[in-house]
C-alpha cells in the first residue's frame, strides 16, 4: 500500500505547526518544523512516483527526481531548509548559547515560505491513479 497521502497530510499539519511557532516567536522551531514539513512532502512525492524515500535531506531527495524536473529555485529552498535540520534543536550546534539565541523572525518566515512553496511543488506533481 502506498501511503504517500499520509505523508502529505502530515506535511500540511507540520506546516500549520510552523505557522504557530512563527506566531508565538519560537523562531528556531518554526525553522525546524518547516524543514520537517518539506521533508515529508518530498517523501510523499517520491512515494507517489514509486521511489523508496529515506533520509532527512530535502535537497538530496529532490535530486533523485528527474520527472518532474525540479527548478533551481525549489532546490535552493530545500538547501535553506536543510540548514535547519540539526542546529535548530541542539545547543551543541553552536559554540555557545542555545538555538533560540541564533534564529529570528526573518529566518523563520523564510523557512515557512520555503516549506509552503515545496509543499505546493509536491502537490502539483502528484500522479493520481484511477
Amino acid at each position: 500500500m502506498n501511503r504517500y497521502r499520509d505523508w502529505l497530510d502530515q506535511a500540511r499539519r507540520d506546516l500549520q505547526r510552523a505557522h504557530l511557532d512563527l506566531e508565538y516567536a519560537y523562531w528556531e522551531w518554526a525553522c525546524f518544523t518547516s524543514q520537517q514539513a518539506a521533508e515529508k512532502a518530498v517523501k510523499a512525492l517520491l512515494m507517489n512516483r514509486g521511489y523508496t524515500a529515506w533520509g532527512h535531506s530535502v535537497t538530496a531527495m529532490l535530486r533523485h527526481l528527474t520527472d518532474p524536473p525540479v527548478p533551481k529555485a525549489v532546490i535552493e529552498q530545500a538547501q535553506l531548509l536543510d540548514l535547519y535540520y540539526i542546529p535548530t534543536r541542539y545547543p551543541n550546534g553552536f559554540a555557545e548559547g542555545k538555538p533560540a539565541d541564533y534564529y529570528n523572525q526573518r529566518q523563520a518566515q523564510g523557512a515557512v515560505d520555503a516549506a509552503t512553496n515545496l509543499i505546493r511543488f509536491c502537490e502539483n506533481h502528484l500522479v493520481e491513479s484511477g
